[in-house]
């Protein structure tokens, strides 16, 4: 899972500045520059897809799958212990 992750969100920075750099290139005439900005947006446009949509939920996921939410939610349990700790140290 972590070397998909690290394949997919590579891909995608790949995409985005490939989709950055293909305007630039010296290109004489208006219909293939206009076919150039073209795909330049969509590749920018799939690689930002991509990142927000496939990769951080993906990440999300693999770094949330064997944990309690219980102990990141802020109640009246949680609240005890702190006070408990910070009342320890002082």
């Amino acid at each position: 899972m972590k070397y998909l992750i690290w394949f997919l969100f590579i891909s995608a920075i790949v995409s985005i500045f490939l989709g950055i750099s293909i305007p630039d290139s010296d290109t004489i005439d208006s219909a293939i520059k206009a076919q150039e900005i073209a795909v330049s947006e969509k590749l920018i446009g799939f690689g930002v897809l991509g990142l927000f949509f496939v990769v951080f939920p993906l990440f999300s996921y693999h770094r949330w799958k064997d944990k309690k939410v219980a102990d990141y939610m802020l109640n009246q349990e949680n609240i005890e212990k702190m006070n408990a700790f910070n009342n320890k140290k002082e």
